[in-house]
C-alpha cells in the first residue's frame, strides 16, 4: 500500500500530471474523504497489455474508502486497437448497465469506477455455477446493440496484425512462425469457418478471467474491458473463451498453457445450453450440437489471434511477460488441431 505523500514512490510517478489533477477534482467532490491528497495507489496484478491501479482515499466514515481504477495505456499498443472506438463502446456499455463509469480521460489512459465486486481467478472458470452465470452474461452482451457498423472484424484484424507482425518480426523469428504463409492460413479457414446459419454479435473477444467480475452478494457477472470488442460470429468469443480456461496468467509461469484444463465435451455442452436458453427458449439437440461444433472450430481462429499478438507485443510492450513462449503454444495448438477441426492435411513443419 502506497501513499502519495512519499515524494519517491516510483508508482505514483507513473500517474500523469492529467491523472493527479482528475483523482484530486474527483476526491474534492465527493467531499467525505480526510485529505483528498492522501491517497494510496495498488497496483493489480494481471494486465498484459496496460497497467491497472486502484486509487483509494480514507473517508470519514471508519473502515470506509473511496475507490476508483486507474488504467494507464501500454505502449505501442495502438496496433491492435483504436481507442477513441474503445471509449465510445466503454461509454454505451456502461450506460447499459453493463459496465463501470467513465470518470475521466487522460491522454495515456482513463479513470474508472471501482466496481465492488471481485475480479475471478483461474480456477473460478471451472466452477460450474459461476461458469453457468458467464453464459448467461455472455448472450447478454452480444445482444447488445451497439451503433454504427455490425461487420465482422475477426478477419481484417486477422490480417492486420499479421501485417504488423511481419514488419516488426526479425527474420528468424519470422521463419520460426511461418508468417510467410500465414495469410493463405487466414484465407482458407476464413471460407472454412463461413457459414450463413452462423449469429453474429457484438462480442467481447477477451472473456478471460481477469475481465470477468463477479458480485458476491448478487451473484451477478459484469465484463469488464472493451479493448478488443467488435462484431463478430458468437461462436469465436465463445471459443475463446474456453480456450482462456487453460490459462493461469498469476503464476509464477504465466505464459503457461495446460491443455488439459480446456472444458471437456458435457462442460461445454453445459455452457451452450446455458447461453442458448439464457432468453428463455429451450434450443434443440441439433441446434446446440451445431454451436458445439462451430465453437470447437473456432478455437483455430483463437489460436491465431493470439499467436499473432503475442509476436507483436514481444516487441512493443515492456510488460513481463513472456509473450514469444505463449504465441508458440498458440501456433503449435493451432496446428496441433487443425486436421481434427477440419479434415485437412497438416502442413509440414519447416
Amino acid at each position: 500500500m502506497v501513499t502519495v505523500e512519499n515524494a519517491t514512490n516510483k508508482k505514483y510517478d507513473r500517474l500523469p500530471r492529467e491523472a493527479r489533477e482528475i483523482l484530486q477534482s474527483l476526491a474534492t467532490k465527493w467531499g467525505d474523504e480526510i485529505d483528498s491528497s492522501a491517497l494510496q495507489m495498488i497496483p493489480l496484478k494481471g494486465a498484459m497489455t496496460n497497467e491497472v491501479f486502484q486509487i483509494k482515499w480514507p473517508t470519514k466514515k471508519e473502515d470506509v474508502s473511496r475507490k476508483v481504477l486507474v488504467r494507464i495505456y501500454g505502449e505501442g499498443v495502438d496496433v491492435f486497437l483504436n481507442r477513441e472506438d474503445e471509449i465510445r463502446t466503454f461509454e454505451f456499455i456502461s450506460k447499459q448497465g453493463q459496465g463501470p463509469r467513465l470518470l475521466g480521460r487522460f491522454s495515456t489512459g482513463r479513470i474508472e469506477e471501482f466496481i465492488r465486486a471481485r475480479t475471478l481467478s483461474a480456477v473460478d472458470l471451472l466452477d460450474s455455477e459461476i461458469s453457468s452465470l458467464i453464459a448467461i452474461k455472455m448472450k447478454e452482451f452480444h445482444n447488445l446493440d451497439i451503433p454504427g457498423p455490425k461487420n465482422v472484424c475477426l478477419w481484417n484484424r486477422l490480417r492486420n496484425w499479421l501485417t504488423a507482425a511481419k514488419k516488426i518480426s526479425p527474420p528468424e523469428e519470422a521463419k520460426a512462425f511461418r508468417l510467410d504463409s500465414m495469410e493463405e492460413e487466414i484465407s482458407a479457414l476464413e471460407k472454412d469457418l463461413f457459414d450463413d446459419h452462423q449469429t453474429i454479435g457484438f462480442c467481447h473477444n477477451d472473456v478471460q478471467y481477469g475481465n470477468i467480475m463477479l458480485d458476491e452478494e448478487t451473484r451477478s457477472i459484469t465484463i469488464i474491458d472493451y479493448e478488443y470488442a467488435n462484431y463478430n460470429p458468437i461462436a469465436f468469443d465463445i471459443a475463446n473463451h474456453f480456450c482462456e480456461m487453460t490459462a493461469d496468467y498469476h503464476t509464477d509461469t504465466p505464459h503457461v498453457l495446460v491443455h488439459t484444463k480446456y472444458p471437456g465435451l458435457e462442460e461445454r455442452k453445459r455452457f451452450l445450453q446455458q447461453y442458448l436458453s439464457a432468453s428463455g427458449r429451450q434450443p434443440s439437440d441439433a441446434e446446440l450440437m451445431q454451436l458445439v461444433q462451430d465453437v470447437e472450430k473456432y478455437t483455430l481462429a483463437s489460436h491465431l489471434v493470439w499467436g499473432l499478438w503475442g509476436i507483436i507485443s514481444e516487441h512493443v510492450n515492456d510488460i513481463d511477460f513472456d509473450y514469444i513462449k505463449y504465441a508458440r503454444q498458440r501456433f503449435e495448438r493451432y496446428w496441433t488441431r487443425k486436421h481434427d477441426l477440419l479434415g485437412k492435411e497438416k502442413t509440414t513443419r519447416d
